[in-house]
């Protein structure tokens, strides 16, 4: 699903270049389970945003799904994180002004998806918000808008799932339950990508990608029992 090849991303701050992401490698297969770790500064951010197609690299090759990223237009680098992934954020980056429903309805309307409106609400049944559909985000718990904004994540049915702190912002219980989605989701095929502080949420998944000073470090791969799956 994923080739990275020798991928780089460099910033001009001033007289001085920044070589954020240096030389990194690896592949990930359809239903991986991904999670990376690294201290502040190590390169997550960048390599995520790059993954994301939110920015494009200085140098190397990043396929998805076959297609050369570094190659498209900006009208095309949208397209593609519109159809291809869902993004799921720490600080949730959902519109205040407007309800759990509206809100996982929007990637459908930038794509004039038709019947947006219950296929939006089929999202907020799957991640069990169905009967919270009318509430604004401040309506709801720290909990609930996670699951709002995966429901937005998922709606499009995307291949991919892009995860930056999923749980920073979230008590224990919440947290687990998160998870316990993300879990599901990967069961059903999705590929999942973290980016995690916490050695325990790194744990759900199948491998763990260590970064430190821009580079990346180890690709472990993660032993798993049967009955967790």
């Amino acid at each position: 699903m994923i080739t990275v090849n020798n991928l780089c991303k460099s910033y001009r701050m001033g007289p001085n270049e920044v070589l954020a992401l240096k030389n990194a490698s690896f592949t990930i297969e359809n239903g991986d389970y991904v999670a990376i770790m690294g201290p502040s500064g190590s390169g997550k951010s960048t390599l995520m945003n790059l993954l994301g197609c939110l920015d494009l690299p200085s140098s190397g090759i990043y396929q998805l799904d076959n297609q050369e990223i570094q190659n498209l237009d900006l009208n095309e680098l949208a397209q593609v994180r519109n159809k291809s992934i869902g993004f799921v954020f720490q600080n949730f980056n959902l519109l205040p002004r407007t309800t759990a429903l509206e809100n996982t309805e929007l990637p459908l309307l930038y794509g004039r998806i038709p019947d947006s409106r219950n296929i939006a609400l089929s999202a907020l049944d799957k991640v069990g918000l169905a009967d919270r559909a009318t509430h604004k985000p401040n309506e709801l718990s720290g909990g609930e808008r996670q699951r709002v904004a995966i429901a937005r994540a998922i709606v499009n049915s995307p291949s991919l799932i892009l995860a930056d702190e999923p749980t920073g912002n979230l008590d224990s219980k919440n947290g687990a339950e998160i998870m316990g989605l993300f879990r599901s989701l990967n069961n059903e095929g999705v590929t999942i990508i973290l980016v995690t502080h916490e050695t325990e949420v790194a744990q759900e998944a199948k491998r763990i990608i260590r970064m430190k000073d821009g580079e990346i470090v180890s690709d472990q791969a993660l032993a798993k029992d049967p009955a967790s799956c």
